[in-house]
């Protein structure tokens, strides 16, 4: 996926992708839906690609044919979301898709009036996007799966791989809205199984060397990889550490065990984007998102990559294998 060459991304996405200006002229007519995304487009192209499934299935909108759709991709540097938003507030889209709890932020900061579509694993009341989950008010509205709230759930999953570990390891992006609350909810779900808690940090890429540095220092066996749309990207260099250090690590989405990671519990994601795209859709054709209620992501996956498990000389407890919706042999 990372290799993916420009010419196979753009003909999957069609040339709105590539913002070209000729492209945009001949589109004019056609509404615009302006998908602000965190990470890099490549990244996400199973995703991006349930979305327009999605924009599809619930009104008909095809890219390219009845919809434009302007991608603006933060390429892993959050700083750019409140720039790259209001950029697509001063060409006046049609809606506004925000793909992360950031971009879902940075959006609603930049507009209270143009429709907002947004994606969060985090409490949208809390984040302040919306009044509640029912009636959202105001312009913005969309999916909540609640990865963050899994937490408790994935550290106790996490525990049994390795029962006499003392310390659970977490690495958390400083960078993102729900970073403090997780670290909160990950120490109380730690002080409940009797583990103390090692936080490391990586708010770019480029950090993620000296984390793992210093879980391996510390000696730290386990690892609660975050809820976060960057790490996703980065999934091949953190899948590729843990390995080399000898940590088992937990993530939040198949994606990562698919390519090699050791264990996922979290919500089905092309499900999620499908269902962004639907909310869109609706909007498009006339629907307000005060009116919409914020939809809540119900199913979840545990999977288990018992491949990664033997390389890593884990053994994975069969009451741990009976839970798994997937094991990957």
């Amino acid at each position: 996926m990372f290799g993916m060459r420009r010419r196979e991304f753009v003909s999957l996405f069609g040339a709105a992708a590539a913002w070209p200006l000729a492209a945009h002229a001949q589109q004019a007519a056609l509404p615009v839906i302006g998908l602000l995304n965190s990470t890099t487009l490549e990244a996400q192209v199973e995703r991006l690609a349930a979305f327009q499934q999605g924009l599809k299935k619930e009104a008909g909108f095809v890219a390219g044919q009845n919809v434009t759709i302007d991608y603006r991709s933060a390429e892993g540097l959050t700083d750019q979301l409140p720039i790259l938003a209001r950029d697509l507030v001063r060409r006046q889209v049609s809606v506004m898709v925000a793909t992360s709890t950031a971009s879902a932020v940075a959006a609603k900061r930049a507009t209270e009036t143009l429709p907002i579509v947004f994606l969060t694993g985090g409490d949208p009341v809390e984040l302040g996007l919306i009044a509640s989950l029912n009636r959202p008010g105001g312009n913005a509205t969309g999916v909540s799966f609640l990865v963050n709230k899994l937490v408790a759930k994935r550290m106790e999953l996490l525990s049994e791989l390795a029962p006499g570990a003392s310390t659970l390891g977490m690495l958390v992006d400083p960078n993102n809205p729900n970073a403090e609350p997780d670290t909160n909810d990950a120490q109380v779900a730690a002080d409940a199984l009797g583990r103390k808690l090692l936080v490391v940090k990586a708010g770019a890429q480029s950090d993620l060397d000296a984390a793992f540095a210093t879980l391996a220092q510390k000696r730290v066996a386990t690892l609660f990889v975050a809820a976060n749309v960057n790490f996703v990207a980065w999934r091949a260099q953190i899948i590729a550490l843990a390995m080399r250090h000898g940590i088992a690590a937990s993530y939040t989405t198949r994606e990562f065990v698919m390519a090699g990671g050791l264990m996922s519990y979290g919500p089905d994601q092309a499900e999620v984007f499908r269902q962004i795209g639907m909310y869109a859709g609706r909007i498009l054709k006339g629907a307000k998102p005060a009116d919409m209620p914020v939809m809540q992501s119900a199913k979840f996956e545990f999977i288990i990559n018992l491949r990664t498990a033997k390389a890593q000389a884990l053994a994975i407890p069969p009451a741990l294998l009976a839970l798994a919706d997937e094991v990957i042999e």
